[in-house]
């Protein structure tokens, strides 16, 4: 083993620009009715078993997404039908239904208000 290896994932990031965080932080907790662990005027933090996911404000940030498919969000649910019909009540416009891979699990996808391409995904 080397020293020092990668031990996993601590979290990801999304910067949006001052502006547009109101419209964001209220996507993440209302839409997906996600838990902050924390949250500020300018970023919020969820937190999943020490995996983070959060957004905040950054001052080279301008707009939405210009290159919306580099990263994309996954978020497990146990239930994709009933998260995505939940998801669809609150607003999220979906541009996949949820549909099974090949790979045994189901995915659908969707955006947020910047445009980054986020994915709820049922993995059995």
């Amino acid at each position: 083993m080397t020293a020092g290896p990668i031990e996993g994932l601590a979290g990801v990031l999304i910067w949006t620009e001052a502006e547009r965080f109101p419209a964001m932080a209220r996507f993440y907790q209302d839409a997906l009715g996600l838990a902050p662990r924390s949250a500020k005027p300018d970023f919020v933090n969820f937190d999943w078993s020490g995996v983070r996911l959060s957004v905040g404000v950054h001052d080279q940030v301008r707009g939405a997404s210009r290159e919306p498919l580099r990263i994309m969000v996954n978020l497990t649910v146990a239930d994709i039908r009933a998260a995505h019909e939940r998801l669809t009540r609150a607003g999220v416009v979906f541009t996949r239904a949820p549909a099974r891979e090949d790979w045994g699990g189901w995915v659908a996808t969707f955006a947020d208000p910047d445009g980054n391409i986020l994915q709820i995904m049922q993995l059995n």
